[in-house]
């Protein structure tokens, strides 16, 4: 959009990547929190005569996002990963099932969409807690007024004052809905894990991203924890366990990864890779990316995400090129 949007003087431009980070916790998929976010400004424009001052142009912008991310999930489908879904399965191509539609799964964001401008290293610790695929996942399933409140009072640390004006509630209401809302979130078990990754770890990622490359099996089992989990929407399946999926990968449809191209990424607070797959037509094709979760020396997941869905827009997203050739 070429045109400038302001409300009462006020640019929105620069409101948009913390309108997006907002959007994304709301919503669980980054294009739909891009959709969301242009709505968001839209909206904002058309109305900008009836603005009246009584909050901040950044309130008013957050009350109109809350609303536009509250009307796009009317379904009654709820964003998950595959583990929320099913127990693991075995590494068996004939229970890879069909493709499950997008509005199934939680799927990620780049992380340099969401983290401010200038910040310091206890802010980007905070951001990669705050946007860790599984309490994303956990906020999906949170009644929309509990998950705004939540997001806006614990990530956001906006005051339980401004949260009612903005849902246009009691204070009384917003504490309530946050003491439902943790002790949901809370209950389910999650560990997040906001320190950077050490110097070992963030070698793991580089040793694990070179043996996948070369698609050398053995050392890639090397690098997984003996409970490591993979998983990769849009397919439901998901595996666990070191041995099922080092057995999974030498299989004939997964074994097509082999001689894969990849490029490097950051998303949802972990380090990865985006996987481009030889083309028979010549060069190499979007595929997938590769979010790995690792602690202790080891990866634990390796949060895969298949481009099932409008793959230039899906890496665009990324900064990544549509595809290889060279």
């Amino acid at each position: 959009m070429s045109q400038v949007l302001a409300v009462d003087g006020v640019d929105l431009e620069p409101f948009r990547r913390e309108l997006t980070g907002y959007c994304y916790r709301m919503l669980g998929s980054g294009l739909e929190a891009d959709d969301a976010v242009q709505e968001t400004m839209l909206r904002a424009w058309r109305a900008a005569d009836r603005f009246e001052g009584r909050s901040s142009v950044r309130s008013w912008l957050y009350r109109i996002a809350t609303n536009v991310c509250i009307d796009m999930q009317r379904q009654p489908q709820r964003r998950a990963r595959p583990m929320d879904l099913q127990p693991a399965s075995p590494p068996d191509e004939s229970l890879l099932g069909p493709f499950l539609p997008e509005v199934t799964w939680v799927t990620p964001i780049a992380d340099h969409r969401l983290l401010p401008d200038h910040a310091d290293a206890a802010e980007v610790a905070e951001h990669r807690a705050s946007v860790r695929l599984a309490l994303i996942s956990a906020l999906q399933h949170l009644p929309a007024k509990q998950r705004a409140a939540l997001i806006l009072c614990d990530v956001l640390r906006w005051p339980a004052s401004e949260a009612a004006e903005l849902l246009e509630t009691t204070v009384a209401s917003v504490n309530s809905a946050l003491q439902r809302a943790r002790a949901t979130i809370d209950g389910g078990g999650m560990v997040v894990r906001p320190e950077q990754l050490s110097e070992q770890d963030s070698a793991v990622v580089d040793r694990y991203t070179a043996a996948f490359e070369r698609y050398d099996i053995d050392e890639i089992a090397s690098l997984l924890r003996a409970d490591a989990v993979m998983s990769m929407p849009p397919f439901a399946m998901w595996l666990q366990g070191r041995d099922d999926i080092c057995r999974w990968m030498v299989l004939p449809g997964p074994s097509a990864c082999a001689n894969s191209r990849l490029l490097p990424i950051s998303a949802n607070g972990l380090q990865g890779f985006a996987q481009y797959r030889p083309d028979p037509d010549g060069g190499w094709a979007p595929w997938g990316l590769h979010l790995l979760d690792v602690a202790d020396g080891q990866v634990v997941a390796d949060n895969m995400f298949l481009t099932y869905i409008e793959p230039e827009r899906f890496f665009a997203s990324f900064g990544l090129p549509p595809r290889i050739d060279v």
